[in-house]
């Protein structure tokens, strides 16, 4: 019997899987959006006070500093319900990790990104050192277009 290798997308296009590689499954559930605007892919949220709500997470409050998950589809309208990935390897164009780290040219291999403190639903390679303010790794860079989703404990300064 021949031996058979399963087929996988890879940033959408499909593809045998590799000697050595192995299948990892993200954890991706829905979250209606309960900010007044669309949020993008990429985009850090947490859980907000009502049942399946998500909104932008941000680091200068306790109410908005637990990152639930990376928004994981090109955008959720307001109101609407939207994918969240909270592991794994999330992939985006360069221009999509610019819009949420503000820099230019994508992610940075091997950096690690944290919550932003100072505007909501960003992520930034430096993290926070205000007093009072808190620490989140979100995950960090693969390359210029995935991020190893890996959200650790919150740290208050």
């Amino acid at each position: 019997m021949a031996v058979k290798k399963p087929l996988v997308l890879t940033n959408g296009e499909m593809e045998q899987l590799q000697s050595g590689d192995q299948v990892a499954q993200a954890t991706i559930f829905n979250q209606d959006n309960a900010n007044a605007n669309t949020v993008v892919i990429c985009t850090p949220v947490y859980a907000t006070t009502t049942a399946g709500e998500m909104d932008m997470a941000q680091a200068d409050a306790a109410a908005t500093k637990d990152v639930l998950g990376l928004v994981a589809e090109a955008t959720v309208a307001a109101a609407a319900s939207g994918a969240v990935q909270s592991d794994g390897v999330l992939p985006a164009t360069t221009a999509q990790w610019d819009a949420v780290t503000g820099d230019v040219g994508g992610l940075t291999a091997g950096s690690k990104y944290y919550l932003d403190e100072s505007t909501a639903g960003m992520l930034t390679t430096t993290p926070p050192s205000g007093s009072g303010e808190f620490v989140a790794m979100v995950g960090m860079g693969l390359s210029t277009t995935e991020m190893e989703i890996s959200i650790r404990s919150t740290i208050k300064l």
